[in-house]
């Protein structure tokens, strides 16, 4: 990657990011991942991380298809 390239995963909702992190806590600890307390995803293997970022985004696309269909129900 090119020096200086900020190419970070950004929200692209401004002000979404708090719940997006909350979202990401909420599924780490639904999927048994121990969620580290000080917020360092670091120590954590590439697999687990993954894991966290697969389901989110499995979510999402559930949370997408009820709001399309006027399903509203949770799981």
């Amino acid at each position: 990657m090119a020096q200086g390239s900020n190419t970070g995963n950004r929200a692209v909702v401004r002000g979404a990011e708090p719940a997006l992190d909350s979202f990401k806590y909420e599924v780490a600890r639904d999927i048994g991942i121990q969620v580290p307390q000080d917020g360092y995803w670091g120590d954590l293997p590439a697999r687990q991380c993954g894991a966290v970022g697969g389901h989110m985004v499995r979510r999402m696309i559930e949370m997408a298809e009820r709001s399309l269909t006027g399903h509203t129900t949770t799981r």
